[in-house]
């Protein structure tokens, strides 16, 4: 029978509905990042550097593009014959398709898989944060704890504890309370949702709530296996780890990498980021070409002035024009002339010649308020903005538009223009 030490069970099969048009064909751990990553290389990559060599990845929603991004795990060295990499979409029952609920449903409906590495020990992972960690470090505390449960933390400044689930600790640093989004926290130790459980543990909690609706680690199975007298402790995380739930954070973790000093490094030599890599030529800067402090993917040609960026590969920049502040993913095409300012632009978009990102004031998104903030202009992947026309502020564009969808060649700010992809 095959045993292994521990397994990774990656969850990578959330919408990202905050990240708006980019994930409207996308799942959320499969959108670029840093011109040659995905969100998903970072988890995986710290499986692989932790010496965890079995990881099956949990797909639901749009997951081609991952499916493909991930294929046998090559680049992670995770194209093993025992173990390695395994993507587990939902299955079909005789009867009918049974979609994850929940967290916990997700791995609830692996039992077999996981049971097949008759593991000691499973770790629970999220596919969607910026971070690098050392899960072997987390499994010494685990055991050093005698530990049933143990979750990784995070501390946050006292004024955004609100946002997360936090937990409260005695002196051994066990676990004697949760509270998910207090109002009033007594805490600033937040749940990264990273738990490291004993196999018997989990396997009993799931099995017992099976039938539990939506499912969820975090609301179910901790208050469960605390309630059920398990020991449950917190690992405090200090080192850099960044939620990409919203656009903002997501534009604002990207301009971080290209800090003089940047507080995550993608240049290190002891803990590398592994990714599929295409094999494309090297970058090209014309005689008038100008680039300062940025991110340039490979295969990517620029004729104009790029300033404070990250871009990603086979992207081309018209002469004349001046990115500044901005995303640009792989195969965009920006024309001559444009002036692009705190600009997202999701994969394979045409931007015409003469086009402006990012004018006027802001004003509030009219559709998507939450989504829409802090004067970014998004565009959603294999979008076409036509020639000579003008974007304003919080505001989000998918699909093939022409002069007619921009009355006066202006696409005011807080307004949008959605020709594809599900948004309701």
């Amino acid at each position: 029978m095959i045993k292994k030490e521990m397994i990774a069970m990656l969850l990578a099969g959330g919408q990202g509905s905050r990240l708006g048009v980019l994930t409207s064909g996308i799942a959320k751990p499969a959108v670029a990042f840093g011109g040659k990553y995905r969100i998903i290389d970072f988890p995986l990559s710290n499986c692989i550097n932790s010496g965890i060599d079995t990881v099956g990845v949990l797909t639901q929603y749009q997951p081609l593009r991952l499916n493909t991004h991930i294929g046998i795990g090559i680049p992670w060295d995770l194209d093993r014959n025992v173990g390695g990499v395994s993507v587990l979409p939902p299955y079909e029952k005789s009867g009918n398709a049974e979609w994850y609920s929940g967290t916990a449903n997700a791995i609830y409906q692996n039992l077999k898989y996981m049971e097949y590495y008759n593991p000691e020990y499973v770790i629970i992972l999220g596919g969607d944060h910026i971070y690098k960690m050392d899960y072997e470090v987390m499994l010494d505390f685990h055991k050093a704890h005698n530990a049933d449960v143990t979750l990784a933390t995070f501390p946050v400044p006292m004024e955004e504890a609100s946002r997360f689930g936090i937990v409260i600790t005695d002196d051994e640093r066990r676990i004697t309370e949760f509270e998910e989004k207090p109002e009033h926290p007594r805490s600033n130790l937040a749940s990264m949702g990273i738990y490291i459980f004993n196999w018997k543990i989990l396997k009993d909690a799931l099995i017992t709530l099976k039938d539990q609706p939506g499912c969820d680690f975090g609301k179910h199975v901790i208050p469960y296996c605390h309630n059920n007298g398990n020991r449950i402790f917190a690992y405090e995380f200090n080192g850099y780890w960044r939620d990409v739930g919203t656009l903002t954070s997501y534009w604002q973790s990207n301009m971080e990498l290209i800090d003089i000093v940047p507080d995550f490094n993608l240049y290190e030599e002891f803990w590398k980021i592994y990714t599929k890599a295409d094999v494309i030529p090297p970058q090209y800067l014309s005689e008038n070409a100008s680039v300062d402090r940025c991110i340039i993917g490979e295969g990517t040609e620029i004729y104009g002035k790029v300033y404070n960026s990250v871009i990603g590969a086979g992207v081309t920049i018209g002469e004349g024009s001046v990115v500044r502040d901005s995303i640009i993913m792989k195969g965009t095409i920006i024309g001559a002339g444009c002036k692009l300012e705190k600009a997202i632009i999701a994969e394979n978009t045409v931007i015409g010649n003469n086009v402006e990102l990012g004018v006027g004031e802001e004003a509030v998104n009219t559709r998507f308020p939450k989504i829409y903030t802090d004067g970014l202009v998004t565009i959603g992947e294999n979008t076409v903005v036509p020639d000579d026309v003008k974007v304003g502020k919080n505001t989000a564009i998918i699909g093939e538009t022409d002069a007619a969808d921009y009355p006066d060649g202006l696409l005011k700010s807080g307004e949008s223009i959605i020709k594809a992809g599900d948004l309701s």
